[in-house]
């Protein structure tokens, strides 16, 4: 089973947007992280994210290029701040393979929860519009495959 964490895009300032849309930077960033993921095989049943106008912009993007079936969804729980225990004990709900579009701290939490049960351990070091791909092993162990980040794929 896989399962795909994602830091939104590059955000606009609480000062430029009160509403934090993504940059032109973090959906171009976006956009090349999801087309290097799609020309490598990337597919996925279904997008959540937080509901929040960044996570969302960035998970329009994904599901359009990963070529997403199912419509996106808010999935509670995936706020900044939010409980990790929220979408760790949700997982078996969700239609895999998934990819959640979050924000930070929470991600990391919620990784390192999944990893190795304890949500205050730092595992991952994520990066805005990248993405972290987990799978789980016969005995359902979850672990890191691979990390895509903007600052590896090659400028369109």
């Amino acid at each position: 089973m896989e399962l795909y964490l994602v830091q939104h895009g590059e955000a606009a300032s609480k000062e430029v947007d009160p509403s934090r849309p993504l940059t032109g930077r973090g959906r171009a960033e976006v956009l090349r992280v999801a087309r290097t993921a799609h020309a490598a095989g990337v597919r996925v049943a279904a997008v959540y994210h937080s509901g929040k106008l960044r996570a969302e912009q960035t998970a329009e993007i994904l599901g359009a290029e990963l070529q997403v079936d199912e419509t996106l969804a808010v999935l509670a729980g995936l706020s900044p701040n939010d409980d990790p225990h929220l979408v760790g004990g949700a997982l078996d709900s969700l239609s895999f393979p998934a990819l959640l579009v979050g924000h930070l701290p929470h991600l990391s939490r919620l990784c390192s929860l999944i990893i190795a049960g304890d949500p205050d351990l730092q595992i991952v070091q994520f990066r805005m519009g990248g993405i972290v791909a987990l799978a789980n092993d016969d005995s359902g162990a979850w672990g890191v495959s691979w990390m895509l980040t903007p600052d590896i794929v090659a400028p369109e």
